[in-house]
């Protein structure tokens, strides 16, 4: 079974559908880029896509070691080049505080949420930046 249907909308939006829940999603093109930027792009979701993943392995992570995950949340600032237009890098705020994990925790989670499988599947060009506060 495919994983996505995508279908083009016209005026450079798509509709997407996730096949197994049937969940819809819809891009448009952004402003600077002819769109009229009333929703993602599909670079902003790539870089949602990272996020969304460092809370997961988080949760992941977390429920394996018996740890309690009830906060977190995830910045993130998506930096355009062109000539090729691309993301040339992202700027990812991660908010870990108020979990009351000690430092050596705190540690091995961090470790786990930046091996999260979106990372590894981005272009290793992308200057990737992460602050985090915990």
């Amino acid at each position: 079974m495919t994983t996505t249907s995508i279908t083009y909308k016209g005026q450079l939006r798509t509709k997407s559908i996730h096949n197994l829940s049937n969940s819809e999603l819809f891009t448009d093109a952004p402003i600077d880029n002819n769109g009229k930027g009333e929703g993602f792009s599909p670079t902003d979701l790539i870089v949602t896509a990272l996020g969304s993943c460092v809370l997961t392995i988080i949760g992941i992570y977390t429920s394996t070691i018996n740890q309690k995950f009830i906060h977190g949340n995830v910045e993130i600032e998506k930096i355009m080049s062109s000539k090729p237009r691309r993301i040339s890098a992202i700027n990812l705020t991660l908010n870990i505080k108020g979990n009351g994990w000690d430092e050596k925790t705190t540690s091995k989670i961090i470790n786990a949420a930046k091996n999260c499988p979106v990372f590894y599947s981005l272009n290793p060009n992308i200057d990737i930046k992460w602050e985090i506060i915990s």
